[in-house]
């Protein structure tokens, strides 16, 4: 029996520390990836039967009023995408300065992210709360400066006022999270011999930052932004569950919370799967558009 080759070793070597991961997502993201396709074309409760349905999960889900609401709710509550970006590259162009102390700021910054969702949900609850919570009472103390008797609103139980509320509670959980670590990691790669030329040619900051920082950080803007809108559409369950139980009224009720009261309370798990492909290809489209689109606008160096 002749020896293996090196290259066939490296090989079996490779493969057999591939082998946890790969039987990894084989039993646990793509078997139930195919029955939940199986599910949506079936009626199941749970505890009767399934029953085969053929299509017309899908189509009554294109026909429910509610699920294109909660769409737009889910879209509504992504608004808070481009300020956490923006808020992001902020605290990164900042945060990269070269001071004493700076890892503290970082670290404080980025505290939020690593805190338990539900701790941080019950702690805006009580910023929130319109007769002792801390904004309403800032946004009452300003208006008296003003000479004005302004009252807060009341945020979570309003329809006017709830997804802004889950906006800038958002907004105020991300901006100092994952994207402001990538961004700060896309600007300590920009070479400094860009700032150089660019100082020479007489450039002032904002001309350094569109001319050299902007497009030398497009990879990882684009990269956040993908990644932003696919959590985006799949996010919202947590805030909604815990701080308004979807109200009022359903404002802020989202396509994933709509699929958790269809599965794990209404039982209806053949509609639930639906929504799920539904939302899988609407999340797929997207995608697509943006890398056809607007991959072509990265500069790559």
């Amino acid at each position: 029996m002749r020896p293996l080759k090196s290259s066939t070793k490296e090989a079996v070597a490779a493969y057999g520390f591939l082998l946890p991961n790969l039987a990894g997502f084989f039993l646990f993201t793509s078997i139930p990836i195919l029955v939940s396709l199986g599910l949506s074309f079936v009626s199941w409760d749970l505890f009767s039967p399934p029953v085969f349905v053929g299509f017309s999960n899908f189509t009554k889900l294109l026909a429910d009023p509610l699920f294109w609401k909660y769409c737009g709710n889910t879209v509504y509550l992504m608004l808070a995408i481009p300020l956490s970006m923006a808020g992001s590259l902020i605290l990164a162009l900042a945060l990269n300065q070269k001071l004493k102390g700076i890892v503290f700021f970082r670290t404080v910054y980025f505290l939020p992210t690593i805190c338990s969702g539900v701790a941080i949900y019950m702690l805006w609850i009580l910023i929130y709360n319109p007769e002792f919570g801390v904004l309403n009472a800032m946004i009452t103390k300003f208006g008296q400066i003003l000479g004005l008797q302004i009252l807060g609103p009341n945020w979570l139980h309003d329809e006017t006022w709830a997804k802004p509320a889950l906006i800038i509670m958002n907004v105020w959980g991300t901006v100092g999270g994952y994207n402001m670590i990538l961004y700060l990691a896309a600007l300590q790669g920009v070479p400094r011999d860009l700032y150089d030329a660019a100082e020479v040619d007489g450039a002032n900051a904002w001309q350094k930052f569109w001319a050299v920082t902007w497009p030398q950080i497009s990879p990882t803007t684009f990269f956040i932004a993908i990644m932003s809108l696919i959590g985006g559409f799949q996010a919202g369950f947590d805030p909604a569950y815990v701080m308004t139980g979807g109200g009022p009224n359903g404002s802020t009720t989202t396509i994933i919370y709509y699929l958790y009261k269809h599965a794990f309370e209404w039982h209806n798990m053949g509609y639930a799967a639906a929504i799920a492909w539904v939302l899988f290809l609407i999340v797929f489209a997207i995608t697509v558009f943006q890398w056809r689109f607007f991959g072509k606008t990265i500069h790559y160096y």
